[in-house]
């Protein structure tokens, strides 16, 4: 992360702890629900296959950037897929870029070539170890671990929702964010659970045990991608939500934090470790404030 960079983030997070502003500063366009893949975790792909048109999209950049959004993150579906016109995925992180958001990332599962090195980080799926990474995902792990190695940068961030299926290989994935070449970091989440996957939840136990088995791997090298402090208030939800300042758009419409918002209940159940990790943030909490810049300047 550059000097100016960091001067914008550190003014935006001031000027919001002290005058308690609700103001967004993290933004997420979703391309498309179409993916290729129908992992058991997830309840919002090929809802509508819909690919939505770069108009639209390049019109909701604009729209994020108006509301003061500087980390801009593209989302699916699978994102490798969305084309329009003739633009592609990497036109839209050079646009954003060119337009002055001073953060661009995309997440992907992975299964496409891995050719952006525009991006400042691309966040991909990967859920375990080949055996429980294939359970939850289909046999994808050895073309996503391809793909990896042939990547033309080493901007990857792994991604990780722990699950029921796959709790206990949270292990390996630190270990292969740490091993791996073109890999940087590693960031995890909770399965948050919505009403068809309520089953997958975790326990208190279990996610103490999985917070736990992260902290050891940091201690041991592992290049982990999120705020110890946090962990605390993710194992028993005791974090504020919704996030203010993260807002979702998706086909003209905008949601605060995720669109989780929209299902009755579901906050209480966040498993989202980012959600945490800014609430707590913009709270002014002093272990999040500094253990957050010490991260971010690392990985950034």
């Amino acid at each position: 992360m550059n000097l100016s960079s960091f001067v914008h983030f550190a003014a935006f997070g001031l000027k919001t702890i002290l005058f308690r502003k609700n103001s967004p500063i993290l933004g997420t366009i979703i391309l498309t629900d179409k993916c290729n893949l129908s992992c058991k975790h997830c309840s919002v792909n090929n809802i509508t296959a819909v690919v939505h048109p770069y108009r639209q999209i390049r019109g909701e950049m604009e729209q994020l950037y108006r509301m003061g959004v500087r980390i801009l993150f593209f989302c699916g579906g699978e994102t490798f897929l969305w084309r329009s016109q003739d633009k592609t995925l990497r036109d839209l992180v050079i646009e954003a870029k060119e337009m002055g958001f001073l953060i661009v990332n995309v997440v992907t599962n992975g299964t496409f070539s891995l050719d952006l090195p525009e991006a400042d980080l691309i966040l991909l799926s990967l859920d375990g170890d080949k055996e429980r990474h294939n359970a939850v995902r289909g046999d994808t792990f050895d073309t996503i671990m391809h793909n990896i190695a042939h990547a033309t940068s080493d901007n990857i961030c792994l991604y990780m929702a722990i699950n029921q299926i796959n709790k206990d290989a949270v292990r390996q994935v630190c270990q292969i964010a740490r091993d791996t070449r073109n890999i940087r970091a590693v960031s995890f989440n909770f399965h948050t659970p919505y009403p068809d996957t309520q089953d997958l939840a975790l326990s208190v136990e279990d996610k103490t045990r999985c917070c736990q088995v992260i902290s050891q791997m940091m201690k041991e090298g592992a290049p982990v991608f999120n705020l110890k402090s946090a962990f605390p208030y993710l194992i028993h939800n005791r974090f504020p939500t919704p996030c203010h300042q993260c807002v979702v758009m998706e086909n003209g419409e905008l949601s605060t934090c995720g669109r989780c918002i929209h299902v009755p209940g579901l906050c209480e159940k966040c498993g989202y470790f980012f959600v945490a990790e800014y609430t707590l943030l913009f709270r002014g909490n002093l272990k999040v404030i500094f253990e957050m810049m010490r991260t971010y300047l690392k990985y950034i």
